[in-house]
């Protein structure tokens, strides 16, 4: 028999109806994450929304250490951590560049952290180049069980000649071999590095009688050293925000965050900390890193500076970013800093006071906006770190 017309007119409206209905009740909305704090328009939403046109995700072709370091061959990964391995974690005492009078004695400790899988046991820490300072051969560690952190600590003496000093130093087995780091610009070392500061090098008043009083500035939240800890996120054109593995791999068409310690930098230098940021290979891609909690104290500074990697050729690419440092707080996000920077063979120093949040927890955030294209946004921070005073 057939119905009539009107009667699957109505049910063909009806389940378009119901479709309709459906859809809009299991809709989740995908929550956006705090790339960028501006006041701006140009807010995430926007970058996340946008519909631009991907860009090829290409390996920098340049990116090799100094050829003064001497860079061991490691073992490829394997699907099993290696016996015996390590990663540095901060410098607790004696910042690099620290001054100290002529023959002054000072105590060095650094953290390190055991990644292996096996324990450290007859284990020393060594002298390997550099500047001594009168400091023992080798010191003993103690028993270290994988995953566990340890202080090691060195009695040093400043040379008695004004300058600058470096010593490194490395972990040596029972065996005799030394433990490769993952975060060392040559694989195997850690160092001490410091001034000697004379009478005769400072500068004194007219009318007063100069003394010597060593200037120490204390690291309070290393933000290169706990790069691996912080949460990495990137974002642009149609898509929502991707969580990213720190430590890349630099093809990644999402971006990547990664050590890019002793590599060429746009102002010829190649600097031992440095941490490169690459947004989104879309155009005006973000990536941001949100860090571990820290409580300001008075007088805490954030210091760094920001720039590019070099061309192979050691000129200066087509990068183009907006360098920010911001914070979250109680869940809501605010903005410290901006600097927009081009590739122009110079680096921009920031030297940021923090006393506004004297007393208050925070999670810092940086984060690299592209202006425009990505392509070659190979950008970097040197050595971003909280220091006091």
């Amino acid at each position: 028999m057939k119905r009539p017309r009107w009667l699957f007119g109505w049910t063909v409206l009806a389940l378009i109806s119901l479709a309709c209905s459906i859809s809009g009740t299991s809709e989740m909305l995908t929550p956006i994450p705090d790339f960028l704090a501006t006041d701006a328009a140009s807010t995430v939403e926007a970058y996340l929304t946008q519909s631009v046109p991907t860009e090829t995700a290409t390996p920098f072709p340049s990116m090799t250490p100094s050829p003064t370091v001497l860079l061991p061959s490691l073992p490829p990964p394997t699907a099993t951590t290696p016996c015996d391995q390590a990663r540095f974690i901060s410098d607790v005492t004696v910042p690099d560049g620290t001054i100290f009078a002529p023959n002054a004695s000072f105590t060095k400790t650094w953290r390190l952290q055991n990644t292996g899988s096996c324990t450290w046991s007859g284990y020393s820490v060594v002298f390997h180049s550099g500047e001594a300072m009168n400091a023992p051969a080798s010191v003993a560690l103690g028993t270290v069980s994988p995953g566990s952190m340890v202080d090691i600590s060195v009695n040093l003496v400043a040379p008695g000649a004004a300058g600058s000093y470096r010593g490194y130093w490395r972990i040596r087995t029972a065996s005799g071999t030394f433990v490769p780091i993952v975060n060392a610009a040559d694989g195997y070392s850690f160092f001490v590095d410091i001034r000697v500061q004379t009478a005769a090098t400072a500068t004194s008043s007219p009318t007063s009688t100069w003394s010597f009083v060593p200037v120490l500035t204390i690291l309070k939240f290393d933000l290169h050293a706990k790069a691996p800890e912080a949460q990495w996120i990137s974002g642009g054109g149609s898509g929502s925000g991707t969580n990213l593995t720190f430590g890349g791999p630099d093809s990644d068409p999402n971006g990547f965050a990664m050590y890019r310690n002793g590599f060429l930098l746009e102002d010829g230098s190649r600097p031992e900390k440095v941490l490169q940021m690459h947004p989104k290979w879309v155009d005006n891609g973000v990536i941001s890193g949100r860090y571990p909690s820290y409580t300001v104290q008075n007088g805490d500074r954030f210091v760094t500076k920001v720039g590019f990697l070099a061309n192979p050729d050691g000129t200066c690419g087509a990068g183009n970013v907006i360098f920010q440092l911001n914070y979250r707080e109680a869940g809501t996000l605010h903005a410290l800093g901006q600097w927009t920077d081009t590739c122009n063979g110079s680096l921009v120093s920031v030297d940021v006071n923090l006393n506004s949040l004297a007393g208050r927890t925070v999670q810092f955030i940086l984060a690299v906006l592209a202006n425009g294209s990505s392509a070659q946004d190979w950008a970097v921070w040197v050595h971003p770190r909280v220091v006091n005073p």
